[in-house]
This record gives C-alpha cells, sequence and structure tokens, in this order.
C-alpha cells in the first residue's frame, strides 16, 4: 500500500500553523475552549486546506522539516497576533471607560479571557466575543487564515518586515478606535470632573470628591448603552481589517 509522504508533510506543516493560530487569535484563544479542541480544530483546518497546500510541496529530509515546523509555528504565532492587536481596540475601549468612570477600583482578572480589567472591559470583551460567533465573523477570520497559505508558503517563512508594517499600523489604528468607541463618553465624564471641580471651589462645604463617584457612576451606566449599541458595527469593521492583515502579510 502506498503513501504520500509529501501530502503529510504539507498536512501537517499547515495543522502546525493552524493550531499556533487558533491558541493566539480571537476568538478562539478563549480559555474557555480546551487546547484539545483547538488541536483537533487544527487538524480539521489542515484536512480542509490539504488540497490546496500539498500540491505544490516538496518532501523535505528530517532537519529541514524540523525547521520547517518551527517556521510554521512563528508564522502562526505573527498571524495571531495581527488579529489580536485589531481586536484589542473593543478591550483597550472598555479600559479607558472604566477610567473615567471610576470602575477601576473593581478590576479583576478573568482566567478565561486572560483579561484583566473591571466590569466595562470584560463586558465589552465578552460581548466581542460572542457578536464574532452570532454574526459569521470567525469564518471571515478564518478564510483569511487559509488564504494565507497563498501569501506564505509552507516551509518558506516569511519577510518580516511586512507583518512590523502590518503591526505598526494595526497599533496605531488600535488607539483611533479606542478613540473613536470611547471618547465621546470620556468626554462626558471628564465634564463631569470639571463641573465638580467648580463646584467644589463654589461650595467648599459640599464633599465633590464623596459626589463623584455615585454620579459618575451613574452616568456611566446611563449613557454607556450608546456605546454597547455601538459595537456589532465596531465588532465586523475589526473582523474586517483582520481579515486584511492576514491577506497583506506576503
Amino acid at each position: 500500500m502506498s503513501f504520500d509522504l509529501s501530502w503529510l508533510e504539507a498536512t501537517l506543516l499547515a495543522a502546525v500553523r493552524m493550531t499556533a493560530f487558533l491558541v493566539i487569535a480571537p476568538p478562539f484563544s478563549y480559555r474557555a475552549f480546551p487546547a484539545r479542541v483547538k488541536a483537533m480544530l487544527g487538524i480539521g483546518l489542515a484536512l480542509a486546506v490539504a488540497p490546496r497546500v500539498a500540491p505544490g510541496y516538496v518532501s523535505l529530509e528530517t532537519g529541514p522539516f524540523v525547521m520547517a515546523l518551527v517556521l510554521e509555528i512563528v508564522v502562526g504565532a505573527v498571524l495571531g497576533f495581527l488579529v489580536f492587536v485589531a481586536f484589542a481596540a473593543v478591550q483597550a475601549a472598555g479600559s479607558l471607560i472604566d477610567l473615567f468612570g471610576g470602575f477601576t477600583l473593581a478590576q479583576a482578572f478573568d482566567p478565561q479571557s486572560m483579561v484583566n480589567g473591571a466590569q466595562f472591559t470584560r463586558l465589552f470583551q465578552m460581548t466581542a466575543l460572542a457578536l464574532m460567533f452570532a454574526t459569521g465573523g470567525y469564518q471571515l477570520i478564518i478564510g483569511g487564515l487559509t488564504r494565507s497559505f497563498d501569501a506564505v508558503p509552507l516551509g518558506l517563512g516569511m519577510d518580516l518586515t511586512r507583518p512590523v508594517e502590518l503591526l505598526t499600523t494595526g497599533v496605531s489604528q488600535l488607539f483611533l478606535s479606542t478613540i473613536q468607541i470611547a471618547g465621546p463618553l470620556c468626554v462626558v465624564l471628564f465634564l463631569a470632573d470639571v463641573g465638580l471641580g467648580l463646584l467644589s471651589r463654589v461650595a467648599p462645604a459640599l464633599n465633590a470628591y464623596a459626589m463623584g463617584f455615585p454620579l459618575k457612576i451613574l452616568m456611566t451606566v446611563m449613557l454607556a448603552g450608546g456605546v454597547f449599541l455601538a459595537l456589532p458595527g465596531v465588532v465586523a469593521s475589526l473582523t474586517g481589517d483582520a481579515a486584511d492583515m492576514l491577506l497583506g502579510v506576503g
């Protein structure tokens, strides 16, 4: 019985890249998904793309094959980190709202999402993950990952110049998206601080510091609904940006 070793090697290399990507990139990096499930999903995706990557692959010796495995781990990790940077804007927006709203005193570490933040940070993170599965955004991410084999062939590694350029652009977009999401609410909370400061100057007997916490929390809870309603459009835009970055690494 004959067996095509080149097909097996190509499938294994594709599975390594897929698994490294799934460990880092959201929404698959969520700790509620066991590592065994991620590995099984990576192998399943590798079997699906095997007819696409196997025909042009040439079988390697043991040493070059091990180096190719290491390169595929690096490629998958780089691609996953690019997607992570794209979606970090939602978490950063929640952190900014927590900072201006006074919720940072109650921050805690979420071991499932590996997020250290207060209420809105974790709420925005969980909402973004839920929207990615509900709207099918994860399919767009997987589609960009499968098309990355055309930009970065198996076993050849990648030129880090393009990923670094994309990472620089992604970080710039991260700050811009954060300000666009949480900026209006943060401006309102900042003006509330200014108003409390002027009130303490006019009426020093009033304890503006003690009044500020419940007032800002009330304003944050009342006005954060508008920001929350904008998250579906934000997640859809970030999903498109992440898919474009996956296709632009070549």
